[in-house]
């Protein structure tokens, strides 16, 4: 029952104080924060490309209030991609964005949001890589789902994430997978309400397998956004049924998290993809970690403990 009491917390400014001001927070942070400048990250990343595996990078930070917060954000992916381009990993280096950092929220923010992100994108593409749009709580969806559908028009490599906790995103799977789509499957990292979400595991375990029948299945490429092994099994199990090759879908896991994992599902011939997400306001991205698996949580007390 934690999870949705440091969901919670995570939009607390109070909470954000106390965190940050946390004798053994910056050591938890690091483990799920690869850096907090784009030049600190880099180095991780072509360590990881050198193991053989994928990256997708998050420049952290959905909370801003201005169009001007707004702009710098898609100024921090354009630095990126300058960067990634030097390095010429194509697509081993795509990028994932939340669109609520390119002004979602904001005042005119369908619009806004369109306009940040598709420079980003056909920056992206220039350079042979991509661009995921992460899903948010279930009031931004429709949103997202129309800029990701716009920018498919001309970009249709640019990817999106769903949520299987979700009432909605079985729907929402048969249609990306009847379109082709590249679609993240994940569990869901926010605090939704019993109206819209399954509340359990048990019942958001089933919704993710289901969802996943249907992207396999489908005329898509999924991306198997899950660090449960159980999850991991039955991926390769229908996968199989369904005749795909190992390159036709893939598994992401976060920076940090069952690291032997990654290396040993890509030394099985698996593309697999590490979500590496770096920046200074790391405070929201930092709690959902903690949210989604108490051994986060009792890792970072005994941390400020012992710090302390």
């Amino acid at each position: 029952m934690l999870g949705p009491v440091i969901l919670a917390a995570s939009r607390s400014d109070k909470m954000r104080r106390f965190v940050s001001a946390a004798p053994g927070t910056k050591q938890v942070v690091s483990r799920f924060i690869a850096g907090e400048t784009v030049e600190q990250v880099i180095p991780i990343v072509k360590e990881t490309v050198a193991k053989g595996l994928e990256v997708t990078l998050d420049v952290v930070g959905e909370d801003i209030t201005t169009r001007d917060q707004a702009y710098a954000a898609r100024d921090a992916y354009m630095e990126l991609i300058e960067h990634l381009e030097d390095l010429g990993l194509g697509a081993k280096a795509e990028m994932s964005v939340k669109l609520s950092m390119f002004g979602q929220s904001l005042e005119g923010g369908h619009e806004l949001a369109l306009s940040n992100i598709r420079p980003v994108v056909e920056a992206a593409a220039s350079i042979g890589t991509t661009v995921t749009l992460d899903a948010e709580d279930h009031t931004t969806l429709d949103s997202m789902f129309a800029i990701h559908e716009e920018l498919r028009k001309d970009y249709p490599q640019t990817g999106c994430v769903i949520q299987a906790y979700l009432f909605r995103t079985e729907d929402d799977a048969r249609r990306l997978a009847d379109a082709g789509c590249r679609v993240r499957l994940v569990k869901g990292a926010y605090k939704e309400p019993e109206t819209v979400a399954h509340q359990s595991k048990a019942e958001i375990d089933k919704a993710y397998v289901r969802i996943l029948k249907i992207l396999m299945e489908g005329e898509g490429y999924p991306m198997i956004g899950s660090h449960d092994p159980r999850l991991i099994a039955v991926t390769q199990e229908l996968a199989r049924r369904a005749g795909r090759k190992l390159d036709e879908y893939e598994f992401q896991m976060l920076y940090g998290i069952r690291s032997d994992e990654h290396v040993r599902l890509a030394a099985e011939g698996h593309r697999m993809r590490v979500y590496t997400a770096y920046g200074t306001d790391w405070y929201g991205y930092f709690m959902r970690r903690l949210a989604e698996k108490p051994a986060n949580l009792l890792f970072f007390v005994r941390s400020m403990i012992t710090k302390g």
